[in-house]
């Protein structure tokens, strides 16, 4: 059994909130990378590119993460973009849930060999299950559960497009 936890209009609000915070951490840079983790992560960096597209005169980039979110190792993770694209540049790694922040930690490992000016995360929900280092940045939503809830965003589904619960 699920429970709605917010709508479609509350969860834009999130992201819409987020797009601002990402612009007034970023406010005096020309242009800021969103790279958002493969899924529901990617749509949540694709609707913060429009917004901040719309809220701000930043030059705004996306990149597509790709990583295996059951596999317990992640041999390779691939960008869908090219390493210069983020030399010296500020990123934000987008992805809908901070859960124990395996995927996220996996996910920074292609950044680490590059210089950059700065990475950030953002995220939709936080659980507050930290198992690595990984604290985000921008947080749409904290949420403190048990280990057997489970909280699913959805963004790519105009019907059901919310978070929710189960």
């Amino acid at each position: 059994m699920s429970s709605q936890l917010l709508n479609s209009t509350e969860t834009f609000q999130k992201i819409r909130r987020i797009a601002y915070q990402i612009y007034e951490q970023n406010f005096d840079e020309s242009e800021v990378i969103i790279a958002g983790i493969n899924g529901e992560g990617y749509h949540f960096a694709e609707l913060l590119v429009t917004e901040l597209k719309q809220i701000s005169s930043l030059t705004v980039h996306i990149a597509k993460v790709s990583v295996d979110k059951q596999a317990q190792s992640q041999p390779d993770i691939k960008i869908e973009s090219g390493v210069d694209t983020f030399r010296n540049k500020n990123i934000v790694l987008c992805d809908d849930v901070l859960n124990t922040g395996r995927t996220l930690a996996y996910s920074l490992r292609p950044f680490l060999s590059i210089p950059l000016k700065k990475i950030q995360v953002a995220v939709i929900v936080d659980r507050n299950h930290p198992m690595y280092p990984i604290a985000a940045d921008y947080v749409g939503y904290s949420l403190s559960t048990t280990l057997n809830e489970h909280i699913q965003v959805i963004l790519s589904d105009e019907a059901k497009k919310g978070v929710y619960l189960y």
